[in-house]
């Protein structure tokens, strides 16, 4: 079992000041590529993305294989493309600490050593570790150009961007790797993370094929069930989801899978078996906090509410990031704890302010809580810069039109809710938010429809929501007695002639009339075959990956 190590690591000693590595544009890629991949230490270098770290030997240039135990266990997840678990995380990095001390010009190692860092930040919340990365990564470079081959630490470079959600620096180093190393793995995680944050869902498909051609296993398939997942293809979403728990080679890996799995079902609408598998992947490995935080939302859904407020305090004391701060206090007003509620709000703002400080975009969830508990109009600046900076998730789509519809203007946000709705992700919330935008610009019918799906796909999406969309259901009644008045053609008016008396000659036997010539359009002519009409599309759902 994994647990949170008592101590977090500590950077080595380093002069070298942080200079924002991730905001200084990768070098263009030259016509003709000379690089070439050294014999020696293939594996040399790092790349952490999504939890996966690949780390150079113990003793790079020795002999003597890596002695087993928790590095060599963090090395082995690094061959796969897995996470590592925390404690063999730290291993890691105590591990790569010690070995710069006495070897500064190991560039390799600094690169480990950064992408290291960027995973213990993005995993403690702690982004104070990404200016420690950042400083790694710099020092990897300094010795060694990725120019001359160091694509690990531009590498590193794309994944501390999507860790601090910079998803355009992201998606510039990742395509830098890939045009210099097409072949490579390693390169596609941050892709696929940077193409998913910025709504470039298609392109994010092509990288998430790519990867699972170079790179088969559990890891491969996770990618995929976020692929359908965001495509709104659940039954697909569960069934490569199910196969990733089932080719899981470590506990980490494995307890990746059960979140996902718990994931899928929360919003199906199914807390219950979210539950289970939320406990499940703490079974597995008891350190997999995000799960917690799974855990608390199930509760909360189940009305278990004094547990789901226990392992949220839980999870906001050991993992502090924002949207979970904000869950709390949400849960805390639904449930009349105003105090509380204020509380968790100012611990918010506190790790906003935090945040910008370590150079974290955190915009969203902070437009998130301006809509709904603090300034709409601050919200939709937010969102407006996201926007205008090409970050345009179905996310951003619906946070952006709910600012707008809170801000008093519904019409405007409109269009992007729809957006948002249409991306193709089964969101409790999206639909939610255009059902109320359509009742607040009078659309009746439609905004009954989208808060019918909002309940229907997820009944307890939100403590605050959820009870909102039932009301806002209930004032709008029942749909009015269906169909037109007269289904059937009126009867046809008396005719003002008189009746034909019985003395009247009786009406001449009649010959049919000849058909007319058949249309070159319709009949058969000329021996041609008569024009068929287009063939039924099949139903949905008759694909094996056919959109539910």
């Amino acid at each position: 079992m994994d647990a949170m190590p008592q101590q977090n690591p500590e950077p080595p000693p380093s002069t070298l000041p942080p200079q924002g590595a991730t905001s200084v544009p990768p070098p263009p890629v030259p016509m003709r590529t000379t690089l070439r991949r050294a014999a020696f230490g293939a594996v040399a270098g790092a790349v952490l993305v999504a939890g996966a770290v690949i780390a150079v030997p113990d003793g790079a240039g020795e002999d003597e294989p890596p002695t087993p135990g928790p590095v060599a266990r963090a090395e082995a997840a690094a061959a796969a493309g897995s996470p590592a678990s925390l404690s063999d995380l730290t291993a890691l990095i105590g591990d790569r600490q010690k070995w710069v001390e006495t070897h500064p010009a190991d560039a390799p190692s600094w690169a480990v050593l950064g992408t290291a860092y960027v995973e213990w930040g993005r995993r403690s919340a702690d982004a104070a570790y990404f200016t420690r990365a950042e400083q790694a990564l710099q020092r990897s470079l300094a010795a060694q150009p990725g120019e001359r081959g160091n694509t690990e630490a531009w590498v590193g470079l794309g994944a501390l961007a999507n860790a601090r959600n910079d998803f355009v620096a992201a998606k510039k180093w990742g395509e830098t790797v890939r045009a210099r190393q097409p072949k490579s793995w390693t390169a596609y995680p941050v892709l696929i993370d940077a193409y998913n944050g910025l709504g470039e869902y298609a392109a994010a498909a092509k990288a998430t094929e790519k990867f699972d051609a170079l790179r088969k296993g559990a890891p491969a398939l996770a990618r995929m069930s976020e692929m359908y997942r965001n495509q709104g293809w659940r039954e697909d979403a569960l069934a490569t989801a199910n196969e990733a728990a089932d080719r899981a080679a470590t506990p980490a890996e494995r307890a990746a899978a059960l979140h996902r799995l718990g994931d899928l079902a929360a919003e199906r609408g199914e807390p219950a078996e979210a539950l289970a598998q939320y406990d499940a992947a703490l079974r597995t490995d008891r350190g997999h906090l995000a799960s917690v935080a799974g855990r608390a939302r199930a509760l909360a859904a189940l009305d278990r509410t004094d547990e789901a407020l226990a392992a949220y305090r839980t999870v906001t004391t050991k993992l502090p990031r924002p949207e979970y701060v904000l869950e709390l206090g949400e849960l805390y007003e639904s449930l009349g704890l105003d105090g509380d509620a204020r509380t968790q709000y100012a611990k918010l703002r506190d790790l906003l302010t935090r945040a910008r400080t370590a150079g974290v975009d955190e915009a969203l969830t902070e437009a998130r809580f301006e809509a709904d508990h603090g300034d709409p109009e601050a919200a939709v600046e937010l969102m407006r810069t996201e926007w205008e900076a090409r970050r345009r998730s179905s996310a951003v789509a619906d946070t952006l039109a709910w600012a707008l519809h809170r801000a008093g203007r519904s019409e405007e946000g409109m269009q992007y809710a729809e957006r948002a709705v249409g991306t193709g992700v089964r969101n409790a919330s999206y639909a939610y938010h255009l059902g109320m935008i359509e009742s607040a610009l009078g659309q009746d019918g439609p905004a009954r429809g989208h808060l019918e799906e909002a309940l229907r796909t997820d009944p307890g999406f939100s403590p605050l929501a959820a009870p909102l969309a039932r009301e806002a259901l209930d004032a709008l009644g029942e749909p009015a007695a269906g169909g037109p008045a007269q289904m059937e053609p009126p009867e046809p008016e008396p005719s003002a002639e008189p009746e034909p008396s019985a003395e009247r000659e009786p009406p001449r036997e009649t010959r049919p009339e000849p058909s007319p010539e058949p249309s070159r359009e319709g009949g058969k002519k000329d021996g041609q075959e008569p024009a068929r009409s287009a063939a039924p599309s099949p139903r949905p759902g008759a694909g094996a990956t056919a959109t539910p």
